[in-house]
């Protein structure tokens, strides 16, 4: 059976509002609704959400240490100086190196670009790559989605005539680093508007502060925000604000005119160019890229985002697609020897926490499978297996609500490092302290995990009747879009329906429903619904059963035709409502 979760619905927001913008807008009250919940409550404040504008991004020259920064990087290109990009090898790094590298490329021929080797060198700025950038002649680095914490490198560096600007995300210790310039928008002292920039979001305002100071046209920039969208979507930063803007006018220049080596990863991904929406990157585009530096090397997937001509990008995204296609077989198998040693009890915990551990697990998925396993046992869950010698490296994911990041935080006097945030986190400790962690850990779940955050949860945004799925309420809703954290796709509620008896299994295996939903109270009304891993309830609806659902509603393209899609979130027997 599918795992039982529990609907909440919003509360109604404001009705007098909620009427008034109805009325302004002409809009159906459901969507005038969703206005409001995001805050939107007049009808100027709706066109400027409806109409994202690039005249409305912030200035750049606001986030602390840009003027700096912008002066270094001119002085380095005007003096001839050697430049390196430096940035982590996950879809937020590579993205934002090849954004800055493409950009710099077009100023100078003295410029490189570095990632770090996820097994040799581990995340952020290494030894390793500023010994690379002094031996190979270069005195400037420009770190992108790390270095915030890179004090001692920041310092290392320094000492063999290398200055570095830092441009990150994350938020910083205490103190930050000596470096030339530190763009980091959660800086205490900076007084950006905005402090949800991607890295790759921060090493964009660079380029667009080197821009405006030295009079390169904005448009120039517009081909580079196809990456700026990759890495928003896949980062899971917010897309409210100013990231609104930047992924709007990302895809725009993903769909209409996408560099070689996405326009590569759309066609390898089976998709419908010119339709690319956040959830096809998150998906298919993001995880292709990702997959470079979880089983080869974060190198390839900056050649692949900065190629120049289509063959190129052809080669190397096919490369790239086969790594893919072998993380997904190693993602399989591993998921399914944890999910057996947890239903076996042989897992290291399975009370508030599902903790699994096996020293031949391929390093590079486990934060994947933590993810699967989190799924079908809704725990906070670590996956561990063995890093080198005498060490055990983990994935650690958390369930809505809990701060998994701080019960980790708790026992860090038995780990070598960590770091992450409140959902995701990672972790290495000598194997010798596994038995004890694990012990530590389950009673600093149990001690602050409540039963509520133990169930998950639908949110539902609104009930709506099949009736009111017009073609203006689809119209409109598409505007909403891009979605994502912060604007999430609206899920509805609709009660009473049933198959219209061409309700079938699909998939590989049967696992998922394929129905043609018809309301009791709208009979002529039918509308095509796709279920992921419900078939558990194909008996009950092909007995002609109603039942009640949550979804978000799609416009699924297939072969150059659309169609309107129920996304159906979970399915609820009638004679199980309380």
């Amino acid at each position: 059976m599918a795992v039982e979760k529990i609907w909440k619905l919003r509360e109604v927001a404001d009705s007098e509002n909620v009427s008034q913008l109805s009325s302004e807008l002409g809009v159906d009250p459901v969507l005038a609704e969703l206005l409001v919940q995001r805050g939107i409550r007049t009808f100027d404040e709706a066109r400027s959400f409806f109409r994202p504008s690039l005249d409305d991004l912030y200035d750049p020259f606001l986030m602390a240490d840009m003027d700096k920064a912008v002066e270094r990087v001119h002085d380095a290109v005007k003096g001839g100086e050697k430049i390196l990009v430096y940035g982590d090898y996950d879809v937020d790094g590579t993205t934002a190196v090849s954004l800055v590298y493409s950009f710099l490329r077009r100023l100078t021929a003295n410029v490189d670009f570095y990632i770090p080797e996820r097994y040799d060198e581990g995340y952020g700025v290494s030894y390793k790559g500023i010994d690379w950038a002094a031996d190979n002649g270069f005195s400037l680095i420009i770190t992108l989605d790390c270095g915030i914490k890179a004090n001692d490198k920041v310092d290392y560096a320094a000492g063999k005539g290398v200055d570095m600007i830092i441009c990150d995300h994350h938020l910083p210790e205490n103190e930050l680093p000596k470096a030339v310039a530190v763009l980091d928008p959660k800086r205490d002292d900076c007084n950006y508007p905005f402090d949800d920039l991607s890295g790759c979001g921060v090493g964009f305002k660079l380029v667009q502060a080197y821009s405006m100071r030295y009079d390169i046209p904005f448009e120039s920039l517009v081909p580079l925000m196809d990456l700026l969208v990759v890495s928003i979507a896949s980062d899971l930063v917010s897309i409210t604000d100013e990231n609104r803007i930047l992924a709007h006018y990302g895809l725009r220049q993903l769909n209409s005119n996408p560099r070689e080596g996405l326009a590569a990863m759309i066609q390898l991904s089976g998709l419908e160019p010119m339709h690319l929406t956040i959830d096809d990157i998150v998906f298919k585009i993001g995880p292709r890229i990702n997959a470079a530096g979880r089983m080869e090397t974060g190198r390839i997937a900056v050649e692949l985002l900065t190629a120049s001509d289509a063959r190129t990008a052809v080669r190397i995204g096919s490369e790239i697609n086969e790594h893919n296609n072998e993380r997904k077989n190693i993602d399989r198998r591993i998921t399914q020897e944890a999910l057996e040693m947890v239903e076996s009890g042989k897992c290291l915990s399975s009370d508030n926490a599902t903790i699994v551990y096996n020293p031949d697990w391929h390093k590079g998925v486990v934060g994947i499978v933590a993810s699967r396993l989190v799924e079908a046992f809704y725990r906070p869950t670590i996956v561990f297996t063995r890093s080198q010698e005498g060490l055990v490296t983990g994935s650690a994911r958390s369930v809505h609500g809990f701060d998994l990041y701080d019960a980790i935080e708790s026992c860090s006097d038995l780990l070598e490092n960590f770091g992450g945030h409140l959902y995701a986190a990672g972790l290495t400790l000598k194997e010798e302290n596994l038995p004890v962690f694990c012990e530590r850990i389950e009673k600093a779940i149990s001690g602050r995990i409540i039963p509520e955050m133990q169930t998950p949860v639908v949110e539902v945004d609104a009930v709506l009747n099949f009736a009111q799925i017009t073609p203006k309420f689809l119209r409109i809703l598409k505007q909403f879009q891009p979605f994502g954290p912060g604007n999430n796709a609206p899920v509805f509620r609709t009660d009473n329906v049933y198959d219209n008896g061409m309700g079938r299994k699909v998939g590989a295996e049967g696992g998922h429903l394929k129905l043609e939903l018809i309301q009791e109270s709208h009979p002529y009304h039918h509308i095509s619904s796709i279920a992921f891993n419900m078939a558990c309830y194909f008996d009950h609806i092909k007995a002609g059963n109603p039942v009640d659902v949550c979804y978000s509603i799609v416009e699924n393209y297939y072969r150059g035709t659309s169609n309107t899609q129920l996304r159906i979130k979970d399915i609820r027997e009638r004679d199980e409502m309380i």
